[in-house]
């Protein structure tokens, strides 16, 4: 039996020959947890904002109403940026939660630096990517254990539309951005194993991010 295809243009769920349409620049497919969420427009595209609420000091997801993910393919739009008054450690933190389980904070996600893309600081630079494990393999606990196996260089710009693709395998994640035909990161230990759970809009702290297209392949 052929399996049917997740799209999601400009932040609208299709469950194609399944389920109705969602409007395209709506927030209501999503669960906002530890963000604010709002449709607008930003560098010519429909998109929905993500924010962080002012009292939170953390950052946060918007979860996909009614999807769940095992293996495949995620591919999104994306253009993070530190927000106004941020600290000056904020780097633009986005990404892709995937795998959300039934406690939203335990899932996987690769997400991107924007301001370490062009960084004076080579060091820095080599941060321009990361892949974590909520909550037990934060950024932290991954760089100070095994120092450069789980993030990486690319090019890259604040508040600049960048599209990523991620591609999930069992236990093995890819990333691939900029439609480069070679991935920046390479993670073969998901640290929940080979499970299943929802997609998620992500962001760090002192983060303002944009998202406009979110498509999702099924293996």
């Amino acid at each position: 039996m052929r399996r049917a295809r997740v799209v999601a243009p400009l932040l609208s769920w299709v469950l194609l020959a399944a389920a109705p349409a969602v409007p395209l620049d709506s927030a209501r497919a999503y669960n906002p947890l530890s963000v604010r969420i709002e449709a607008t427009e930003y560098r010519g595209r429909k998109a929905l904002r993500v924010v962080e609420p002012a009292v939170n000091q953390g950052g946060g997801i918007a979860l996909a109403n009614g999807v769940t993910f095992a293996s495949g393919t995620i591919e999104a739009d994306l253009a993070g940026a530190p927000a106004p008054g941020a600290e000056a450690g904020s780097r633009g933190f986005i990404g892709i939660a995937f795998r959300v389980q039934a406690d939203p904070q335990r899932y996987e996600c690769f997400y991107l630096r924007p301001t370490n893309g062009r960084a004076d600081d080579q060091l820095r630079r080599n941060h321009a990517t990361q892949y974590i494990s909520e909550p037990e393999f934060p950024w932290q606990r991954l760089r100070k254990e095994q120092p450069g196996v789980y993030e990486s260089y690319v090019d890259l710009e604040p508040g600049v539309w960048t599209h990523i693709r991620i591609v999930v395998d069992g236990t093995r994640a890819r990333l691939y951005v900029h439609d480069a035909p070679q991935p920046v990161l390479i993670v073969n230990d998901l640290k929940l194993g080979d499970t299943q759970g929802g997609i998620a809009l992500w962001i760090g702290q002192g983060t303002e991010a944009y998202f406009s297209s979110l498509k999702i392949t099924p293996k």
